[in-house]
């Protein structure tokens, strides 16, 4: 029975038994695995706080061919939200969690999506704004996925996005491309605008780090239009609304 030691991120866990959990979580090298902790539910178990949402851990395996669930031998915590001095950082720990979850296959290893992960947890720890990363991760998550549309130019007509500040680009329901104002004038149906500054917001994520961009200044207004244009696309392509959504909402208070 092979014994394997790898850096992980834990995703999500849930109630096996009376006193274990299972373990669902991402490695750098394996990709995403999920395992059974014995004992975890025990008020001391020797895995402490290291199975929380997004806390980043040493972590020791046990694996055998014909199962499908690893069995967790240890978990040390090398970084966690936790450790954060805002009080919303667990709300977004679950969330960023949650849609990597969502969006990362089996066994199968992806280290970009690793160090976005990875970035997240240090981003929470060192006081980053949550709103502007959390706007930050879903269009990287969206991105690396292959799924996000461009920002560079209108997808009919090809003009650059962004010179209007009003309206800069429009997002169709159910769409997968960005218009410009004049192209999404007269079409029918609703849709989501976006600012000059979310559009501004947008490029700079492209090559900006995430504890730049959680010290950026950006006014509620373009992180509500970004975030209803996020949502929109991620429940397209999810088919369904993150669980966490709610947490979110309750943290803000609507």
């Amino acid at each position: 029975m092979p014994l394997y030691t790898t850096e992980a991120i834990i995703l999500r866990t849930y109630k096996l038994g009376e006193v274990d959990r299972i373990v669902v979580f991402l490695t750098r090298d394996r990709g995403k695995r999920r395992g059974v902790a014995q004992g975890a539910r025990r008020m001391r178990s020797r895995f402490g706080g290291a199975l929380e949402p997004l806390t980043r851990v040493a972590l020791t395996y046990f694996e055998k061919e014909s199962r499908d669930l690893v069995s967790l031998n240890y978990a040390e915590p090398l970084s966690s939200p936790l450790m954060s001095v805002g009080g919303d950082a667990l709300g977004y720990a679950g969330y960023f969690a949650e849609l990597i979850d969502e969006w990362a296959p089996e066994a199968d290893p992806n280290e970009t999506l690793y160090r976005l992960g990875s970035a997240m947890v240090d981003a929470l720890i060192g006081g980053a704004s949550v709103e502007p990363l959390a706007r930050y991760f879903e269009y990287w998550l969206l991105r690396l996925q292959g799924v996000y549309p461009s920002v560079l130019a209108c997808g009919t007509c090809g003009a650059t996005l962004g010179r209007d500040v009003a309206t800069a680009a429009v997002l169709m329901p159910g769409d997968h491309q960005y218009l410009c104002a004049g192209c999404a004038r007269g079409t029918a149906g609703s849709f989501v605008a976006l600012s000059g500054e979310s559009v501004a917001f947008l490029r700079a994520s492209g090559t900006t780090s995430p504890a730049r961009i959680g010290a950026s200044a950006v006014s509620e207004g373009a992180l509500r239009e970004l975030e209803q244009v996020h949502r929109a696309l991620i429940a397209t392509h999810l088919e369904k609304e993150i669980k966490s959504v709610r947490v979110l909402r309750e943290i803000r208070g609507h």
